[in-house]
């Protein structure tokens, strides 16, 4: 009866991690200078903000962030997902609790992940002015014509 109580309790709470942790997570992004616009790609709808901005995203997502202001240099930063230690002992509680029912639920929803790095921070680089021509030469007078003496 034991172990159709722990497979019942296994079944309503899904995986150790996706309860302790859940599957969302906030990404937080910060850009030097302020005031970019951060479009986050990866997510069932992808994502815009003014930064310095915190999203929520889901921790199974395959994230990237482009960043851009007018008078800058875009960039893009790929994220990776990690497994810190309080994702992993998540998971690993369900050796004890959840079993491989768990397991697999953590491991789908990846709720025993975290995104790297976060925050995002982003320094933006001014893009050079063109060159401008400068200002027309005036013509230089002729000069007077030698006398031979």
């Amino acid at each position: 009866m034991r172990i159709v109580g722990i497979v019942a309790l296994c079944a309503v709470a899904g995986g150790c991690a996706s309860v302790t942790r859940g599957t969302t997570e906030n990404l937080t992004i910060v850009s030097t200078p302020p005031g970019a616009e951060a479009t986050i790609s990866g997510l069932d709808n992808p994502t815009a903000c003014v930064t310095p901005c915190t999203v929520v995203v889901k921790r199974n997502a395959d994230i990237s962030v482009s960043v851009a202001k007018e008078g800058y240099e875009p960039q893009v930063v790929q994220l990776t997902k990690e497994i810190p230690a309080a994702g992993a002992a998540g998971f690993a509680g369900n050796v004890i609790v959840g079993g491989l029912v768990g397991m697999g639920v953590d491991a789908v929803t990846g709720a025993a992940t975290d995104h790297k790095p976060n925050p995002v921070e982003v320094t933006l680089e001014r893009i050079a002015p063109p060159a401008r021509p400068g200002p027309p030469r005036k013509p230089r007078p002729a000069a007077p014509p030698r006398t031979g003496t």
